[in-house]
C-alpha cells in the first residue's frame, strides 16, 4: 500500500501559477521548440510530443495537471501489453460453452407453461470480461481467508450459472429451474445474485442499479479497516465491481467515488461494460459514454484504463502517422458506432472510412468482412489481461476499467447491438443455428428444431473442463461462493448491563443516550468489545458519542496529521489509522454501505463484526431504504439506531426531519427486528437479544432496528418482576392501575409511555378510570408474530389453533384498549385486529413542523390529555361513562387549542 503522501495529495495535479520565472532564457527555449514542432511537423505531431512529456513528467513525480480524458483508444499500448499466460484456443473454447448455455438456459425459461423470461445480451456482451477474470484473477477461499469479492453485475448472472454447470457446480436440472425458486425448490436458481436465496453460491446482491458500486467501495475500505484492526488478513483480498455503463447514470454509482480514491484503495477494480446502451436505446447517443466516464472517474482521483478497442485495430493505429483515424475515433458520437456494430463492411467502409482519403487508404487492402470484423476490446482475452493485470499492479488509487463491447455480442444480427436486444429472452432456431455456428459446436440442426434447444457440455475429461478446474485450483477455489466460517462469539454477562438495568435516578437522559451507555459498556468487553463498529453520518457529538473519541477514535488510514482545534478537550476529535469509529461524513448511503459491508464479514471473511449505525431516524429507511434490502439480501447482521425519531420529539427541525413513519417502513423488511423501546433497562434486554440472535449459537440473518429519541426523561430501575419475554415480544405491562371504577388500558411505546403514565395518573385522579400502561416496546414483532399464528391455523385445520402473543397479553384486561406513539396511527394499528374488545389508536398522521414537544402533541393529539380524552371516548362507547364527558375533557384541557399546550420538555439532543 503506498505512503500516506503518495495517496492523499491535498492539490491534485496543481500549477503553481504564481511562481516567478528564474530562469526566462531557458522557458523561452522550451517554447521556442514547441513553436518549431508546430511549424515545421504540425499541430497533430506537436500534440503528440506535449502529451508525451505529460506522460514523462508524471512518471517522474512532477506536478502537472492531469487531462480530464485521453483519446479514444486503448489505454495501454500494444508495445506495452504483458504476456498472456493463458491458452486462448482453450479459453475460446471455454468461453463459447458457456456463451451458449448461457443463452439456452434463458431462452428454455420461455417454455410454454414456465415462460419466467431472463436477460441474455447483457452477459453475451461482457462473457470475456468475467472469463478472463475467472480462468487468471478472482481468487477464491480455499486457503481460509476471504478471497476476491466480486460484485457480478446482476443481469449477466445466466453466464455465471453458465459457467458453474460446466465446472459441475450446478446440473442441468438447477438450470431448467431458473427463475422457479419454489416450485422447483431445492434446485431453483434466482434471477439475479441473492446470497438470502442462494446462500452457499452468491456474496452480494448487486441487481438493484447503484448499490453494487457503492457496495463494492465500502467493501473494500471495510477490507482495509480489518486490517488496520487486526481483525483479519485481507492484504491479499482485492475487490472485482462489473458494471454497466447505463448503471452508471444512477447516483449511488459515481457518489462515493472520492472517498476511494481519498482512501487510497488500490484493492479495488470497477470493470464497467461499456456496451453504448442502457435497457432501451443508447446510453450516449449523442456523446461518448466513456469519454465522460474517463473525466469523471479521473477527477475523483482514480486511475483510468480504457479498453477501447481489439488487436485487429493494432495495425491500423500503427499507420496512423497524422492522427487522422485517431480524430475521427474521437469525434464519433456512440449512436453511430452502435448502428455500425450492426451494419456490414460496406456500410462502415463508406461511413467511417470514406470522408478522407488517409483514411480510406488505409483499410482500400482489407476485405469488407475484416472490416466489419473490427472489433471492440471487451471482447479481445489478451487485451482483457493486460488491463487486469495493469490495475492490480496500480498502487496508490483504486482503478476503473472502461471496456468497450456490444450487447448481444454473438447472438446473431437480431440481437447484436439492438436497442430491444436487452428485453429480448427467445431465440428462434434459425438464432440458435446462426449462434451454433458462430460458436462451432457440434450440435445437430435436429437437436435445434425438435423442442427446446439442448445444453452443451464437452465431457468432464475434455481438455476444456480439465483447463477450468485447474484454472481455478491456481486460483484458490470456486467463485462464486459463499462460506461462514464464524464461529458462535462469548457474549457478555449480565454485568454489562447492569447499568442501565439501574435507571437513570434523578437525572434525565434521553433512549439515546441510554443506548449510548450500553454501548460504551459493550465496548469494554474483553472479548468482543473490539468487534464493535460504531458508524455514524458526521453526528457523533449529536448522539453523545464524542465521549468515545479519545479511546475508540475515528478510523482514518492517513492518522491525524493535523492538530485538532478542540484537542486541550477531554473529548478532543482524535483520528488513527487503527481507529474504531467510522465516521462516513454527511452520507447515510455511505454509512449504509459501512454497515452491511461491516454486518457481513463474518462470512465474507468468517470474523464477525458488530456495526452500530446510529442516525437520524427521518434519514434511515426513507432515505436509503433499498440498501436495508441489499443487508437483508446480503445476509448482513447488526444494531441500526433511528436516533431522534418521533414526529414530535426533534423539537425546533420541522417536516423534514420529523420521522413519523421509519417503524412502518421497517415493518417491511422481513430481515429486520424492529422495536421502541422506551426505557434504558428494555434497550439492555433488547441488545442482550440481538447479540444472541445474531452472534450466538444457532446465529440468524437478522438485524436490528431501534429507535430512539432525544427527549431527556427520567428511567426508572428495572422492576424485580420485570416481563423479560413480554419486552422482547413486543408488549408487557409497565405500570398497573391502582384507583378507579371504571377499567381501560393504555398501550403506549418509546416516548410516549411517559404521557401515557401521566395519563393512567389523570384518569385516576380526575376522572375514575383504572388504567393500566402498556409498554409497547415492538408493534412490528407483534404483528409478525400473530401473522404467523393466522399463517399455522389456515394451513394445519386439524391441530392446536394458535393464539397471537398480544391477543393472550391482553386477554383478561379488563376495558377498552387506546393505543399511542410518536409514529403515525398505521404502526400501532399493524395490531388491532388481534387486540381483544375496543381498540383505538392515536397518531402524529401529517407532516410534522418546527413548534415546542407539547404544541406538536397537543396538535396530533397524542399528548397525556388527548390520551385522556381517547379513553374516555371509548368507554362512552361502552356505554361506561356519559358523552358528556367528552366535551367536558376537551373544554377542561382546551385540546382544540394548539397554543394552550404547555411547552413540554425542552432541549436533549441526545
Amino acid at each position: 500500500m503506498a505512503s500516506g503522501s503518495d495517496r492523499n495529495p491535498i492539490i491534485i495535479g496543481g500549477l503553481p501559477s504564481q511562481v516567478p520565472d528564474f530562469d526566462p532564457e531557458e522557458t523561452q527555449e522550451w517554447l521556442d521548440s514547441l513553436d518549431a514542432a508546430v511549424d515545421e511537423r504540425g499541430r497533430e505531431r506537436a500534440r503528440y510530443l506535449m502529451l508525451r512529456l505529460i506522460e514523462r513528467a508524471r512518471e517522474k513525480r512532477v506536478a502537472v495537471p492531469e487531462m480530464r480524458s485521453t483519446d479514444y483508444v486503448n489505454t495501454i499500448a500494444t508495445k506495452d501489453e504483458p504476456f498472456f499466460p493463458g491458452n486462448e484456443e482453450i479459453e475460446r473454447k471455454i468461453l463459447n460453452a458457456t456463451r451458449w448455455n448461457a443463452a439456452v438456459m434463458v431462452s428454455r425459461a420461455q417454455r410454454p407453461g414456465i415462460g419466467v423470461g431472463g436477460h441474455i445480451a447483457t452477459f453475451a456482451s461482457s462473457a470475456s470480461l468475467y472469463d478472463v477474470g475467472f480462468n487468471h484473477f478472482f481468487r477464491g477461499k480455499d486457503d481460509g481467508k476471504g478471497g476476491d469479492q466480486i460484485f457480478f453485475q446482476g443481469h449477466a448472472s445466466p453466464g455465471v450459472y453458465a459457467r458453474a454447470y460446466l465446472l459441475d457446480r450446478l446440473t442441468e436440472k438447477q438450470l431448467d429451474a431458473f427463475r422457479q425458486e419454489k416450485s422447483k425448490f431445492p434446485d431453483g436458481l434466482s434471477s439475479y445474485p441473492h446470497p438470502r436465496l442462494m446462500p452457499d453460491f452468491w456474496e452480494f446482491p448487486t441487481v438493484s442499479m447503484g448499490l453494487g458500486p457503492l457496495g463494492a467501495i465500502y467493501q473494500a475500505r471495510m477490507n482495509r479497516y480489518m486490517e488496520a484492526r487486526g481483525i483479519a488478513d485481507t492484504s491479499d483480498s482485492h475487490v472485482w465491481a462489473y458494471l454497466g455503463d447505463g448503471e452508471m447514470d444512477e447516483p449511488e454509482s459515481l457518489g462515493q467515488l472520492s472517498l476511494a480514491a481519498r482512501e487510497g484503495l488500490d484493492n479495488l477494480t470497477f470493470v464497467v461494460n461499456c456496451n453504448l446502451q442502457r435497457l432501451d436505446g443508447p446510453v450516449r447517443g449523442n456523446g461518448k459514454i466513456m469519454q465522460e466516464l474517463e473525466s469523471q472517474f479521473r477527477g475523483a482521483g482514480w486511475n483510468v484504463i480504457k479498453l477501447v478497442w481489439d488487436r485487429s485495430w493494432d495495425p491500423l493505429l500503427a499507420q496512423d502517422r497524422d492522427g487522422i483515424l485517431v480524430n475521427k475515433l474521437n469525434t464519433t458520437p456512440d449512436g453511430q458506432f452502435q448502428t455500425y456494430a450492426t451494419e456490414t463492411g460496406a456500410y462502415i467502409r463508406e461511413h467511417f472510412f470514406g470522408d478522407d482519403h488517409r483514411l480510406r487508404a488505409m483499410v482500400e487492402n482489407m476485405t469488407d468482412q475484416q472490416i466489419q470484423h473490427l472489433g471492440r476490446g471487451g471482447h479481445d482475452h489478451k487485451k482483457i489481461y493486460a488491463a487486469y493485470a495493469a490495475a492490480k499492479a496500480h498502487k496508490g488509487q483504486p482503478t476503473v476499467i472502461l471496456a468497450q463491447t456490444v450487447k448481444g455480442w454473438t447472438l446473431g444480427p437480431n440481437f447484436e447491438g439492438r436497442n430491444a436486444t436487452h428485453q429480448m429472452k427467445k431465440l428462434t432456431a434459425e438464432d440458435l443455428k446462426r449462434f451454433r455456428d458462430r460458436l462451432h459446436l457440434p450440435i445437430s440442426d435436429k437437436e435445434l428444431e425438435d423442442g427446446n434447444p439442448p445444453y452443451y457440455h464437452p465431457g468432464r475429461d475434455s481438455e476444456e473442463i480439465q483447463y477450468m478446474h485447474d484454472r481455478r485450483k491456481a486460483n484458490g477455489g470456486y467463485v462464486p461462493t459463499r462460506v461462514v466460517r464464524a464461529k458462535p462469539l462469548p457474549l457478555p454477562d449480565d454485568k454489562a448491563y447492569a447499568g442501565a438495568k439501574k435507571g437513570s435516578g434523578q437525572q434525565k437522559i434521553a433512549t439515546t443516550m441510554a443506548f449510548v451507555r450500553v454501548l460504551k459498556d459493550l465496548m469494554r468487553d474483553k472479548e468482543i468489545g473490539k468487534r464493535f463498529v460504531p458508524i455514524a453520518p458526521d453526528e457523533y457529538r449529536t448522539f453523545g458519542m464524542d465521549a468515545f473519541f479519545p479511546s475508540a477514535k475515528i478510523y482514518n488510514p492517513l492518522g491525524q496529521i493535523y492538530e485538532s482545534v478542540d484537542r486541550e478537550l477531554l473529548l478532543a476529535y482524535k483520528e488513527s489509522p487503527t481507529g474504531q469509529m467510522l465516521h462516513d461524513g454527511i452520507s447515510e448511503a455511505g454509512c449504509t454501505a459501512s454497515l452491511i459491508a461491516a454486518g457481513s464479514a463474518y462470512a465474507t471473511h468468517g470474523e464477525p463484526l458488530i456495526p452500530i449505525y446510529v442516525f437520524y431516524s427521518m434519514f434511515g429507511f426513507q432515505r436509503t431504504g433499498d440498501q436495508f434490502w441489499q443487508m437483508a439480501d446480503q445476509l448482513a447482521r447488526g444494531f441500526v439506531l433511528g436516533a431522534t425519531a418521533g414526529r414530535t420529539t426533534l423539537t425546533g427541525e420541522g417536516l423534514q426531519h420529523a420521522d413519523g413513519h421509519s417503524q412502518l417502513l421497517a415493518s417491511t423488511n422481513p430481515a429486520c427486528v424492529a422495536y421502541d423501546p422506551a426505557y434504558g433497562y428494555e434497550i439492555a434486554h433488547i441488545v442482550k437479544d440481538g447479540l444472541r440472535r445474531m452472534y450466538g449459537e444457532n446465529s440468524e440473518d437478522i438485524f436490528y432496528y431501534l429507535t430512539v429519541y432525544n427527549e431527556p426523561i427520567q428511567h426508572p430501575a428495572e422492576p424485580a418482576d420485570v416481563d423479560v419475554e413480554g419486552i422482547l415480544k413486543g408488549l408487557y405491562r409497565v405500570n398497573q392501575g391502582d384507583k378507579g371504577e371504571h377499567a381501560a388500558q393504555i398501550l403506549a411505546s418509546g416516548v410516549a409511555v411517559p404521557w401515557a403514565i401521566e395519563a393512567q395518573r389523570i384518569l385516576a385522579d380526575e376522572w375514575n378510570v383504572k388504567a393500566d400502561v402498556w409498554s409497547a416496546t415492538s408493534w412490528n414483532e407483534l404483528r409478525r408474530d400473530a401473522v404467523e399464528a393466522e399463517e399455522h391455523n389456515l394451513l394445519h385445520p386439524e391441530e392446536e389453533q394458535r393464539v397471537p402473543f398480544v391477543t393472550r397479553k391482553l386477554a383478561d384486561a379488563e376495558g377498552p384498549k387506546v393505543a399511542v406513539s410518536d409514529w403515525m396511527r398505521a404502526v400501532p394499528d399493524q395490531i388491532a385486529r388481534w387486540v381483544p374488545g375496543t381498540y383505538q389508536s392515536l397518531g402524529a398522521d401529517g407532516f410534522g413542523f418546527a413548534d415546542t414537544r407539547g404544541a406538536a402533541r397537543r396538535f396530533f393529539h397524542i399528548d397525556a390529555q388527548s390520551i385522556v380524552l381517547g379513553v374516555l371516548t371509548e368507554l362512552a362507547k361502552e356505554g361506561k361513562v356519559d358523552r358528556s364527558l367528552l366535551k367536558q375533557a376537551i373544554d377542561r384541557y382546551q385540546l382544540l387549542d394548539v397554543a394552550a399546550a404547555e411547552a413540554g420538555e425542552a432541549g436533549g439532543d441526545a
